[in-house]
Parts: structure tokens; sequence; C-alpha cells
């Protein structure tokens, strides 16, 4: 796929608002891919903290709590494209319920996730639609595929970060949207200290070189589609 002059929205969190980045005008991956790809504009509509299902006890922040079903519909709805990228907060300390595949509402993740994505297709047409998964992180100390946040804030029944992955790659064939797996294919490894070193501030959040990977993968996604 061939994007140059599109205008892209991209919904996300603090990695999309640049958290970690030295220099956003230029560093940050939106604006990579801007240069990359020749995009006419990114409309940027990360906010650091935020989950895409709702939180059922208010946060000390009550900006972490615009999550993104609820900021959806404040998007360029002329924009030529959509990018999702979150799903990391819900993991860590999201007091949602993880849910069920077949949610509808932002109660859940899952819900959310589906909700979001009916949104978009209902609201967008056939402007294309792109989610990508949380990416692989240091935070607290994960030692494997199957280790469960212990938040303060998260309620018994959590999952590891791999079953939230799992579930965006799976809600996403039914609405026919192309999921870049970044926890399997960004090639970016926290655990490794050079990985840690070289691409992130705090095993979470990527620094200038960590969000210049992220916009080469997703550009060879783009352009594969």
């Amino acid at each position: 796929m061939d994007i140059k002059g599109y205008s892209i929205n991209f919904l996300g969190d603090s990695i999309t608002e640049g958290t970690g980045v030295t220099d956003k005008v230029n560093c940050r991956f939106d604006n990579r891919l801007v240069k990359l790809c020749g995009l006419a504009k990114s409309n940027n509509y990360g906010i650091g903290g935020t989950r895409l299902a709702h939180q059922i006890t208010p946060s000390e922040k009550p900006r972490y709590d615009l999550c993104f079903c609820g900021r959806v519909y404040d998007m360029d709805t002329t924009a030529d494209m959509v990018i999702v990228y979150g799903g990391v907060n819900d993991y860590i300390h999201g007091d949602a319920p993880f849910g069920t595949l077949a949610d509808t509402t932002p109660a859940t993740f899952c819900g959310g996730i589906r909700f979001l994505m009916q949104y978009l297709r209902e609201n967008y047409g056939e402007k294309p639609v792109i989610f990508m998964t949380p990416a692989r992180s240091f935070l607290r100390h994960e030692v494997d595929d199957r280790f469960v946040s212990n938040h303060a804030k998260k309620l018994p029944g959590g999952k590891p970060l791999i079953d939230y992955v799992d579930a965006m790659l799976a809600i996403a064939k039914d609405f026919d949207i192309p999921v870049l797996d970044l926890y399997r294919d960004l090639g970016i490894d926290p655990h490794d200290p050079d990985h840690y070193a070289r691409y992130t501030t705090d095993g979470l959040h990527f620094n200038d070189a960590g969000h210049g990977i992220i916009a080469e993968k997703l550009k060879a996604f783009i352009e594969a589609l």
C-alpha cells in the first residue's frame, strides 16, 4: 500500500504521545513515518497512562481515565487512515476485567477492542485501519510469557501480556483489520541488557532509536498490505 499524501490518526498512550523521546517532532514514530512515507499529516491522539477499556476505580490523575473508547469520537474523521497502538496500560494497571472475545462494550479489555474496531469500521468506511499490539517490556521484571501484573490497581483474574496481545489479534480477524504484532515482531527485548540500553528509557518506553525501529516496522507492514 502506498500512503504518500495520507493524513493519519494515531490513537495511543504514552508511547504514541512520545514519552522517552528527546525530539518529538523529528524522532517520535508517527512523525518519522510522515517523512519515511511522505504523509501529508500526522494527527497524534496519544495520552500517557490511558487504557483501551474503561477504568472502574478513578485514577489519581483524571487524564489517565480518558480511555481510547471515549477519545475515538474526538478524532478527525476526514483522515485517510487510523492506527491504534495500545493495551499495555490495560495489562499493567487497568482494573477492567479481561473479559471474553465476544464482549462488545468497553467494560472489559476484550470488549474495548471490539468496540473500537466496530466504531472505526462504521465511521471510517473503507479507509484502512491498523492496530499495533503492546511490545515486550521489562516492567515488573517479566521473566516469561506467563507473568501477570501485580500492580496494586489490578483486580483478581489478571492475564499475562501475551493474552492481551493474542486477544487483539483474534478479535481483529472479525473485522478484517491488520495487526502489527510488536510483541513478537519488533525485535526489541528489554530483558537483553543491550536492547534495554540502546532502545528504551526504562524498559517500557522507547527512546529515539526505539521509535526509529517502530517507524521502520510500521512502514514495512503498511507497504506489504
